[in-house]
């Protein structure tokens, strides 16, 4: 699939945003309408090597896919690759980029995503269900409630954070 990229402004300093993305236990918290029962992969939740499982609810089948943080910038970018479909041949790519929007008290959040189906099945699996304008839409809403969570609207739709093993993530003072 070409990439799919979504943004918004943010009115939060970039370091404080930057933080609660690194964190990938945050991340159901505002994208929990699209992807489903997210698993830690370790402890730490924050930073490089920091990843999740998840369902992804798709039109015709939800399908299991993975992310881990790759690469974390501080505080302009992260990047996490994956895998996902079936037999987890399908490989995903998600950078989010963070710039100051004029004053220091407000940022622009970029995200893109990007998946390369090495089949021509995966292909028309992807241009049946509709996956890119899915994905487009799914992207819009998560920056929405991203920005309302952050800017701490009182009737955020808030979703649960990530876990292992039904345990709270590590809290950053105990890093």
């Amino acid at each position: 699939m070409d990439p799919v990229t979504a943004s918004i402004t943010i009115g939060r300093p970039r370091e404080e945003v930057f933080d609660y993305l690194a964190d990938v236990a945050n991340h159901p918290e505002f994208s929990d309408h699209y992807l489903k029962d997210f698993r830690l992969l370790r402890v730490d939740s924050y930073g490089r090597g920091a990843g999740a499982r998840f369902l992804r609810d798709r039109r015709f089948r939800p399908l299991w896919e993975d992310m881990t943080f790759a690469e974390v910038e501080r505080p302009t970018r992260i990047v996490a690759f994956g895998r996902g479909g079936k037999f987890n041949r399908i490989k995903t790519t998600t950078i989010w980029t963070l710039d100051d929007a004029g004053s220091g008290d407000s940022t622009r959040v970029e995200v893109m995503t990007e998946s390369e189906p090495p089949l021509p099945t995966d292909k028309l699996m992807e241009t049946v269900t509709g996956y890119r304008g899915s994905t487009k839409r799914n992207l819009r809403k998560a920056l929405s409630r991203l920005q309302s969570i952050l800017e701490g609207e009182e009737d955020s739709d808030r979703g649960p954070r990530a876990t292992v093993a039904g345990a709270a993530p590590l809290d950053s003072a105990a890093r």
